[in-house]
C-alpha cells in the first residue's frame, strides 16, 4: 500500500475499531466490567487469535502484513496514534492526582507499593528459572540469559495496570478517596520500579549500562525539574492562560506542549512515554487550567484515540501458541504468581499499616489488575527479543484475566454500600 491507500484504509479500520470495541463493552457491562477491560478483550479478539483464527483471509486484509519489511503495514500509523491516545490519558490521570492525600497516605502507598513489588517478583523471577532451564518449551529465545530471563519476568509479574487502574477508579467512583489514591500512589511506584528493572535487563543484553543510568537517572531528574521548576512556573502563568474564569486557547496549546515535552523525554530515556505525561499533568494547576482541560481532552482521547493502543497489541497477541498441556500448567503458574503474589501481598501491606479490612480487600483487588502496562511492557519484550511469542501469549492472558477479575471481585468483597463511603468520605 502507497501512502494514501494507507491513509484512507485507516480510517476504515479505525470505524471497525470503535464500533466493535462499544458492542464488547455493552456485552462487558452486564457483567459489571468499566469499558476499558472491554477495550482490551476486544483488541485481543481483532487479532490473531479470534478473527484471524476464523477469518484469515478477511483479517489480513483489514490489518494488512508487509511480507517484505516483516512489519505490518498497519504499525506505521496506528502505533504513534495509540501512542498519543495513551499519553494524553496519561496526562488526565495526572491531571486527576491527588497528592495531598497520597501525602497523608505516603506510608501506605510505599509499603503497597513495596509488597505489590517484592513478593510478585520473587514469584516470576522463580518461574523465569525453571522454563528457562526446560528450552523445549520455547518460552526464552536461546541467547536470553538466565538472569535476564528472571528480572524480566520478574518485572513482568510485580506491574500494575497503571493506567487501567486509573479508569476503574474512576469508573467506581473512587477518585479522590484514600483506597483510590493510595492505589494510584503504589501503582506508580511500582510501574516506574518495573520500567527500571527492564532497562538493566535491555542493558544487560545490549551490554549497554549507560542506558540504564540514562533511564534511571533521567526519570529522577525529570521528576525534580517538573515538580520543582515547572510547576510554580505554571502557578505564577496562570494570569495569562486563564481568562475570565476560563482557559484561553494559548492555555489549552501550553498545556499539550508541555504533555507532549514530557512523553517525548521520557520515551527518549527508554522510560515509556505514560511517565512524562503523568507527571506533566500532575504540575498543572488545579481548579481552572486542569479542569478545562480535562474537559477538552478527555472525550477524544478515551472515545478515540486510547482503543487503538488495545488493537495494536492484539494484533501481536496468538493464543493458539500455547498447544500443549505443559505450557498451558505453566499459564496456570503465571496466573497463580501473579495473583498470589500482587494482590495478597498488597492487601496485607495494606492492613499492616492500619488502613481498614475492606479498603485493604479493595487496594488489594486493585492492584492485582495487570492490563495496560503489562502490555506495553511484553510487547517491548518481544520486539526485544527477550521473550517468544509464547510467552507473550501467555502473559497476555495473564494480563487479561487479572483484570477482568478486578470488577467483580471488588463487587463481592467491598460492595456498592461501602464504595458509596468511601466516596463520601473525600468529598
Amino acid at each position: 500500500m502507497n501512502n494514501l491507500d494507507l491513509a484512507i484504509h485507516f480510517f476504515l479500520q479505525l470505524a471497525v475499531i470503535l464500533v466493535f470495541c462499544r458492542i464488547v463493552g455493552l456485552v462487558a457491562a452486564k457483567f459489571g466490567q468499566p469499558q476499558v477491560v472491554a477495550e482490551m478483550i476486544a483488541g485481543v479478539l481483532l487479532g490473531p487469535s479470534l478473527f484471524g483464527l476464523f477469518w484469515p483471509e478477511t483479517q489480513a486484509w483489514l490489518f494488512p502484513w508487509d511480507k517484505t519489511q516483516k512489519l505490518r503495514d498497519t504499525q506505521s500509523y496506528l502505533f504513534p496514534v495509540s501512542q498519543l491516545g495513551l499519553a494524553l490519558y496519561m496526562f488526565i490521570v495526572g491531571m486527576e492526582f491527588r497528592m495531598d492525600i497520597i501525602t497523608k497516605r505516603l506510608k501506605s502507598s510505599i509499603a503497597v507499593s513495596l509488597a505489590g513489588m517484592a513478593t510478585p517478583f520473587a514469584l516470576g523471577a522463580l518461574l523465569a528459572w525453571y522454563v528457562h532451564g526446560r528450552p523445549e518449551l520455547g518460552l526464552f529465545p536461546a541467547n536470553v540469559p538466565l538472569g535476564s530471563a528472571m528480572i524480566f519476568l520478574g518485572a513482568c509479574m510485580c506491574i500494575t495496570a497503571f493506567p487501567m487502574l486509573a479508569r476503574i477508579i474512576h469508573f467506581k467512583g473512587l477518585a479522590g478517596t484514600t483506597m483510590g489514591t493510595v492505589a494510584i500512589g503504589a501503582g506508580a511506584i511500582d510501574d516506574a520500579m518495573a520500567w527500571c528493572l527492564l532497562a538493566v535487563v535491555l542493558a544487560k543484553l545490549d551490554n549497554n549500562w549507560s542506558g540504564a543510568i540514562l533511564n534511571i537517572g533521567g526519570g529522577v531528574g525529570f521528576v525534580v525539574v517538573a515538580f520543582v521548576f515547572i510547576k510554580p512556573l505554571l502557578a505564577r502563568a496562570q494570569r495569562w492562560l486563564v481568562k475570565d474564569g476560563a482557559l484561553t486557547e494559548t492555555g489549552f496549546v501550553v498545556g499539550l506542549a508541555l504533555m507532549s515535552l514530557g512523553a517525548w523525554w521520557t520515551d527518549y530515556i527508554k522510560l515509556h512515554a505514560v511517565f512524562g505525561a503523568f507527571v506533566m499533568g500532575a504540575v498543572m494547576p488545579r481548579e481552572v487550567m486542569a479542569k478545562d482541560l480535562i474537559s477538552k481532552i478527555q472525550p477524544l482521547a478515551v472515545a478515540l484515540l486510547l482503543p487503538l493502543f488495545f488493537t495494536y497489541s492484539g494484533l501481536n497477541t496468538r493464543i493458539g501458541l500455547i498447544n500443549t498441556p505443559t505450557l498451558w500448567l505453566v499459564c496456570g503458574a503465571v496466573l497463580f504468581a501473579a495473583v498470589a503474589g500482587k494482590g495478597v501481598a498488597c492487601y496485607l501491606a495494606a492492613r499492616a499499616t492500619g488502613i481498614p479490612n475492606r479498603e485493604a480487600l479493595g487496594i488489594g483487588t486493585l492492584m492485582n489488575a495487570r492490563g495496560l502496562m503489562e502490555l506495553i511492557i511484553i510487547n517491548i519484550g518481544l520486539q526485544k527479543g527477550v521473550i517468544s511469542e509464547g510467552l507473550f501469549a501467555t502473559l497476555v492472558i495473564m494480563a487479561v484475566i487479572t483484570t477482568l477479575m478486578a470488577s467483580p471481585l471488588f463487587e463481592v468483597l467491598v460492595g456498592q454500600r461501602k464504595r458509596e463511603t468511601f466516596a463520601e468520605d473525600a468529598t
